[in-house]
């Protein structure tokens, strides 16, 4: 038997006459995943693609690569026969006894896509399991709470056999829907926001603002760290690194401090939104969660984007800190996160922020700054690194 992987995806399948476009995105990201895996040959059927050629030995590294590929909705390990029935039963027999050797309960379940092959998918299902009872010991068949499930699939002159339907990211493919600026600090939220829009097709670039001596280095290295692992979900970043001492002591020193974080947040959303245009990215994003600390408030929110013209997408706004840090730890970020590394806003905390600040008085507190002077200066000392290129 032909050993291939089928990768299923779902919502391409509603896209209508753009559907090629999308389909073309998530090849190109699947090739991308299965580089280095054999001389590997992808095919293309209604809402499957299946992958053969691959070394064999390593085929759970490579399945683990395929799962991190936005738009795949998941992946199974198939064997390939041809779809006469005779064909079908000796498989499936080879197949159950090679995974499931100690027998166990079961289920069939069949599909076809061919209306007028003999059987349909329910007469498929009983035949092949009655087949299987009569050929393995130790089997019985349970249709509600079966300890496997046999995938039968009927597709043409051929048949896709297989036990396990292992989930991808699903989503859209990178790269279909534009790029986004991230602002990434060394927390837990702005990597997690991050990922739930690379999930929706969107390629990201990432700006950290930095606060030698503030900040250690080792705080700058953590957000690397969390942008590299960002990457592996298959968009190499590039992360501008902008010097922020300046603009923050220039603040400390000339506003009332009750205005700080508000005051930084705009300096923030500004340099964001300058390097954004200059990287062709359509939005700027952030990790910010209303209501979790004094400048996530919506007066906050708004005030800091009356300084922007691009969207800016909040993706973790309705959030709970539990459902972050949950999805921080399904994505590989959360370690790092917490490596007790403070970041540029942490350290500037005015003791009695404002939590529902007024533009009109906020203003007033930026007249007293060089605004435009002090963002030149600090992307005069920025640096830019591609994380995760070849």
């Amino acid at each position: 038997m032909e050993k291939i992987l089928l990768l299923r995806y779902g919502e391409i399948h509603l896209k209508g006459l753009n559907r090629p476009f999308f389909e073309h995105k998530l090849v190109q990201a699947i090739k991308v995943a299965a580089r280095g895996f054999g001389d590997t040959q992808l095919e293309h059927g209604q809402g499957r693609f299946f992958l053969s050629g691959y070394d064999a030995q390593r085929e759970g590294e490579l399945i683990a690569a395929l799962r991190r590929v936005f738009g795949v909705h998941s992946v199974s390990p198939a064997a390939v026969v041809a779809s006469e029935l005779e064909s079908v039963r000796r498989g499936a027999l080879d197949v159950v006894r090679a995974e499931q050797s100690a027998g166990g309960t079961f289920k069939v379940e069949a599909r076809r896509s061919n209306k007028r092959y003999p059987l349909n998918s329910v007469q498929i299902g009983a035949d092949v399991g009655g087949y299987l009872l009569e050929n393995m010991q130790g089997l019985s068949v349970d249709v509600h709470q079966p300890q496997f499930r046999l995938y039968v699939e009927i597709r043409g002159e051929k048949a896709y056999l297989y036990t396990h339907i292992l989930p991808g990211p699903g989503g859209m493919p990178l790269g279909s829907a534009g790029r986004a600026m991230l602002l990434l600090s060394g927390g837990i939220d702005s990597p997690v926001a991050g990922y739930m829009l690379m999930r929706r097709g969107v390629e990201l670039e990432a700006v950290y603002f930095n606060s030698p001596p503030h900040t250690t280095e080792r705080a700058h290295l953590k957000v690397k760290k969390l942008a590299q692992v960002l990457s592996g979900y298959g968009c190499p970043i590039r992360l501008h690194s902008v010097y922020f001492t300046d603009i923050q002591e220039a603040i400390y020193e000339k506003c009332d401090t009750d205005y700080m974080t508000i005051l930084m947040r705009r300096f923030m959303m500004r340099i964001a939104q300058r390097l954004a245009l200059e990287s062709d990215c359509g939005c700027l994003l952030t990790g910010e969660n209303l209501g979790q600390v004094a400048s996530q408030t919506m007066q906050a929110m708004a005030v800091t984007n009356a300084v922007v013209d691009l969207p800016v997408f909040r993706p973790l706004i309705a959030h709970d800190k539990t459902e972050i840090v949950d999805k921080a730890q399904q994505i590989g970020t959360f370690d790092i996160s917490i490596e007790p590394y403070e970041d540029c806003c942490t350290v500037f905390v005015p003791r009695h922020p404002v939590t529902k600040p007024r533009l009109k008085a906020v203003l007033y507190e930026e007249r007293k700054l060089d605004v435009e002077g002090l963002i030149d200066a600090a992307l005069q000392k920025s640096e830019t690194t591609l994380i995760g290129g070849e």
